[in-house]
C-alpha cells in the first residue's frame, strides 16, 4: 500500500500561452497538446474503473486498499481539472479535440464489460503514462523553452503519475484478474493509446500549418525515436509489464520522489491517504 498525497498546484492557468508554447517547437507543442486532450476523459475513466474495482472486492481485501484508492482518485481528479483548463486555451486557439469524443464513445461502448477488464485497461494505461512520466523527469529538455509554469504543470503531472503507478494494478491483482487478460489488455491499450495520440498530434500540426515542415518531423524523431527517445528508449520498461511476476513498484520511481521534494513550493498538500 502506498500513501498518496493530493496536491493543489500553485500555478497560473488563466493567462493564455502561445500556440507553440513548448520552446516554439511545433511538434513538441502539438504532441503534448494531444496528450493533454486525452487526459480529462481518461482520468475520469481511471477514477470510475478503480472505484468500481474497489467496490467489487470483499471487505477484507477492500479495506487495506481503500485509503490508497482515495488518494489515487484525488490525484486523478486534480489532473483532470488542470488539463481541462489547459485544453480550454487550446480550444480558444482553434484546436479541435477529436480524441476526446472518440475515446468517450469507446468507453461507453464497453461500459457493460467485466469490471476486471476496466481495471486492467486502467493498469495498462497507468504503466504507459508512468514510464513516459519517468522519461520526462529524466529528460526535462523536452520542455526546454516552455514557460516555467507549463514546465511545472507537466513535471508535476509526471511525478504524480509515477507515484500512483501501482494502484490500479493492485486492485486488479486483488480481483484475481488473470495474467493472460492483463497482457491482452496491455497490447490493446498500447495500440489504441498511441493511435489516438498520433491522430490528434497530426490534427494539431495541421491546424498549426506545420505538418509538412522538415523541422517538425526531425523534432518528432528526436523526441520519440532517437536512441534515448520516449518510445524507443522505453521499450524495455514497456516489455517488462508482460512478465508474469511483474509489479509496478519494481521500477525505479526516485525521479518522481526527488522532483516532488525539490519543488514542494509549487504545490500545497490538500489531503493524504493514511
Amino acid at each position: 500500500m502506498t500513501d498518496l498525497t493530493v496536491r493543489k498546484l500553485l500555478i497560473d492557468l488563466n493567462t493564455p500561452f502561445d500556440v507553440r508554447w513548448n520552446g516554439q517547437d511545433a511538434f513538441r507543442s502539438a504532441f503534448f497538446n494531444a496528450l493533454s486532450m486525452s487526459f480529462p476523459v481518461g482520468e475520469q475513466y481511471f477514477i470510475d474503473s478503480v472505484r468500481a474495482g474497489l467496490r467489487a472486492l470483499p471487505e477484507a481485501a477492500r479495506l487495506p486498499l481503500a485509503a490508497e484508492v482515495q488518494g489515487f482518485i484525488g490525484q486523478e481528479a486534480t489532473h483532470r481539472r488542470i488539463h481541462a483548463l489547459f485544453n480550454g486555451h487550446l480550444q480558444k486557439q482553434g484546436f479541435t479535440n477529436a480524441l476526446e469524443p472518440r475515446a468517450a464513445h469507446r468507453i461507453q461502448a464497453n461500459a457493460h464489460r467485466d469490471v476486471r477488464l476496466h481495471v486492467a485497461a486502467t493498469a495498462a494505461t497507468e504503466h504507459l503514462t508512468a514510464i513516459f512520466a519517468d522519461w520526462m523527469l529524466g529528460h526535462p529538455q523536452v520542455l526546454q523553452g516552455a514557460e516555467p509554469r507549463l514546465q511545472t504543470l507537466w513535471l508535476w503531472h509526471s511525478a504524480e503519475e509515477s507515484e500512483h503507478r501501482s494502484t490500479a494494478f493492485d486492485i486488479y491483482q486483488a480481483l484475481q484478474g488473470s495474467h493472460r487478460w492483463r497482457v491482452r489488455l496491455f497490447h490493446y491499450i498500447t495500440i489504441t493509446f498511441l493511435a489516438d495520440v498520433t491522430r490528434q498530434t497530426i490534427r494539431n500540426l495541421g491546424h498549426d500549418k506545420a505538418l509538412f515542415n522538415w523541422s517538425t518531423w526531425r523534432s518528432a524523431w528526436n523526441v520519440l525515436m532517437s536512441k534515448d527517445g520516449m518510445f524507443r528508449g522505453n521499450y524495455a520498461q514497456w516489455r517488462a509489464y508482460k512478465a508474469a511476476d511483474f509489479h509496478p513498484r519494481q521500477q525505479d520511481a526516485s525521479l518522481s520522489t526527488r522532483w516532488l521534494h525539490n519543488n514542494s513550493d509549487q504545490f500545497t498538500p490538500v489531503g493524504q491517504a493514511a
